[in-house]
């Protein structure tokens, strides 16, 4: 069903992670067209309202596929649309969050939420004294990530310091960091809890081997009960990185703050993990995602297809804006 000649728009550079987004709009007669964040250009002069609305898929990996300039160029896009006033989901806010750890860390400070203790730096030589203080291990997190990227663990302050001595820290495409302590997280499994309007969705248990940061749920191997998942993004590594998922319902004070973050953050479509420590038995708040690929195989997992629920969003949406031109 076109919208008066105005598309949605998806803006996005990643090759694979959107096809059941674009099936279910396809599957529904929806116009839409895809741009691509990696090759794109926009006049600050126009006010043309091309689009009913975009829908911003921009992901900080990019730059793990060589599409770095996206990300900054993103921001400058947004603030664009804002001003001609072409709704965005996902906007310049929540992209802003996506794209700073050091600014989620902020962010849970502000709601008195628990996060991993953690210091921001802007050069490997402030690493070491960042840490004093902290539980051993740390990791020396990249302020710009997404899929695990640029996180190293470090046992002691002595391989850390070690480390600097060797020029071995990276910080990151905007060389910030956070040196944050590291979590052993409590039966093996991170919890991750999935939005959208900025209400609950549905929530999962992550299972990990322990050995990648990468617990991007699309990549999700098994349920728990060892059943095969059918992956919707495709990614290659999938068969080999050991995740096991199942689908779970966090206490309601959770799924509250959960909500109060993304609200807060102005994050449409998103996602938010946390996990409890083994040590001491604390639950921690550690990692707020703007760009949320839902669990493979969703039906099997949690018992819906969210990418329905996500077009029927989208679509209420856009028509909401048409009806306001």
């Amino acid at each position: 069903m076109p919208f008066k000649n105005q598309p949605i728009a998806i803006y996005h550079e990643h090759p694979d992670w959107f096809r059941p987004l674009f099936t279910e709009l396809e599957n529904r007669g929806i116009d839409y067209v895809r741009l691509n964040a990696a090759q794109h250009r926009y006049d600050p002069a126009s006010g043309g309202r091309d689009y009913s609305l975009v829908f911003n898929r921009m992901s900080p990996s990019a730059y793990l596929r060589g599409n770095e300039q996206g990300i900054f160029y993103t921001l400058g896009f947004l603030a664009h649309l804002e001003r001609i006033g072409i709704p965005v989901v996902n906007g310049r806010e929540a992209f802003t969050y996506e794209t700073s750890k050091a600014l989620q860390m902020t962010l849970l400070e502000s709601l008195g939420l628990p996060y991993p203790k953690a210091r921001v730096i802007n050069h490997p030589s402030q690493a070491v004294a960042a840490a004093q203080g902290l539980r051993f291990p740390v990791v020396v997190k990249a302020n710009i990530g997404g899929s695990g990227a640029g996180i190293i663990r470090y046992d002691s302050p002595q391989a850390l310091q070690r480390a600097v001595a060797e020029e071995q820290i990276n910080l990151g495409i905007d060389y910030t960091a956070l040196v944050q302590e590291y979590i052993p997280a409590r039966d093996g499994h991170i919890t991750r809890v999935e939005t959208l309007g900025g209400k609950y969705l549905y929530a999962i248990k992550v299972y990990t081997t322990g050995q990648s940061f990468n617990l991007c749920p699309a990549d999700a191997c098994q349920t728990t009960d060892g059943t095969e998942l059918v992956r919707n993004a495709c990614a290659l590594d999938a068969p080999k990185n050991g995740l096991k998922v199942e689908g779970y319902t966090p206490p309601r004070d959770v799924i509250e703050a959960v909500e109060k973050i993304m609200q807060t953050a102005r994050i449409d479509v998103g996602g938010l993990e946390y996990m409890v420590d083994d040590r001491d038995g604390q639950l921690y708040y550690y990692d707020v995602n703007a760009l949320s690929n839902f669990v493979a195989d969703a039906v099997n997992v949690v018992g819906f297809n969210p990418h329905a629920r996500l077009v029927d969003f989208l679509e209420k949406k856009a028509q909401l804006t048409l009806a306001e031109v």
